[in-house]
Order: structure tokens, then C-alpha cells, then sequence
């Protein structure tokens, strides 16, 4: 399983910084999508020049244009690209048509999901790398919201999927048990005094 940063910092400079202190220990570094927001494209650049070895994942959240914007960010250096599960079939479509001419690959990110199973089969079946089982934080705070769900939707979808949204210490082993490709974190570890040494800790809890 691999191990996803998500460097949910607002200026290139910081995610610089963070990407420099937990780069040994992760697989993907992912600029959030306030980051993408904030900086632009130059932000997806810069990482990717200085960590040309890791995946970096572009979190843009596409709803619409997605050839277009997954294009532009794949251009950049970008080695992943996210487009909503809520967007239309020609989205996504799109944005993997993109992927395909630059050899990168699009996650579907199913935050705001309500049949995440459904969803990430039918996305999956569109031409998607891999699926998010991704719970934002107003979707956590609802009743009846368990980390477990996600998953147990993941295991259920029988496709390729990451899990995002409380994975920390105490849940990274049972995201890998779920059979999960890729474990994201990101309070754990840029909301930590020593980013490095949680992002050390969190890999060496991956079997």
C-alpha cells in the first residue's frame, strides 16, 4: 500500500518545505486543492521539479472541462489528477482522454457521494486509475458517518481505491486490511509538531 501526503498548505513555498521534511516516507504527494487554488499550476510544477522520483497528485476537484483541466495540470507535472464522482460521465471521460495522451492517470473522488459503490464501479468502468473513498469534513460530522464506512464501501466496490479522511496512526492498519491501494493522510501528518517523524511512523505501520 502506498503512503499519500496531502499537503493541504496555501503557498508553494510551504508545501516545499513540507514535501522536503516527509519525502522519505511517502509514495505521493498531493497538493490540496486550496494549494492548486492559491498558487496555480506553478505550485504542481515546482513540487514535481524538486521531487521528480515522487507521484505527485494534483487535487482539483474537476467538475467540468475535463480533458481541458486535467490536460493543463498534466502539463505541469502533475502525475495524477482528481475529477469529482458528482461530475457527468463526459467529465470524466474527459479528463482520462487527457491522461491516456499524457501517460498519467485521473482518481475519481467520491467525497459527496451517496452510493460511493455504485459510483466508483461505474467510474472505474469510465477509464479511472483508481477511486477516493473520501469523506470531507461536514460529510464526517454527519449522523450515522463512520470511518469504517469508507472502508467497507471500498472493499465492497472491488476496485482500485485509496481511503481519505481520518487516516491516521490508530486507522492506517485497517485501511491496508480493507485491501485500499493507496492510505491518505494529511492532519496527521502536516498538523504535527515533526511532519517528518509521523510520516516515518505512519510507513512503518504499513505491513
Amino acid at each position: 500500500m502506498k503512503l499519500q501526503v496531502a499537503m493541504d498548505v496555501l503557498t508553494t513555498e510551504a508545501a516545499l518545505e513540507l514535501a522536503g521534511k516527509v519525502a522519505p516516507y511517502v509514495d505521493i504527494l498531493e497538493l490540496g486543492t486550496p494549494l492548486v487554488k492559491a498558487e496555480g499550476l506553478r505550485a504542481i510544477t515546482a513540487v514535481k521539479e524538486a521531487h521528480p522520483d515522487k507521484i505527485v497528485f494534483a487535487d482539483l476537484k474537476t467538475m467540468d472541462a475535463g480533458e481541458l483541466e486535467a490536460g493543463m495540470a498534466f502539463a505541469a507535472g502533475a502525475d495524477l489528477v482528481t475529477v469529482l464522482g458528482t461530475a457527468g460521465d463526459s467529465t470524466i471521460v474527459g479528463a482520462v482522454k487527457a491522461a491516456e495522451a499524457h501517460g498519467k492517470g485521473i482518481v475519481v473522488d467520491l467525497i459527496g457521494v451517496k452510493d460511493k459503490v455504485g459510483r466508483a464501479r461505474e467510474v472505474h468502468a469510465l477509464g479511472a486509475t483508481f477511486v477516493e473513498m473520501h469523506a470531507g469534513l461536514d460529510e464526517q460530522a454527519e449522523a450515522g458517518f463512520t470511518f469504517e464506512t469508507l472502508l467497507t464501501d471500498g472493499e465492497a466496490s472491488t476496485v482500485p481505491f485509496s481511503v481519505a479522511g481520518g487516516v491516521k496512526l490508530s486507522t492506517i492498519a485497517s485501511v491496508q486490511k480493507a485491501g485500499a491501494e493507496v492510505a491518505v493522510a494529511g492532519g496527521a501528518i502536516y498538523g504535527a509538531a515533526d511532519p517528518g517523524a509521523a510520516a516515518a511512523e505512519l510507513r512503518a505501520a504499513i505491513i
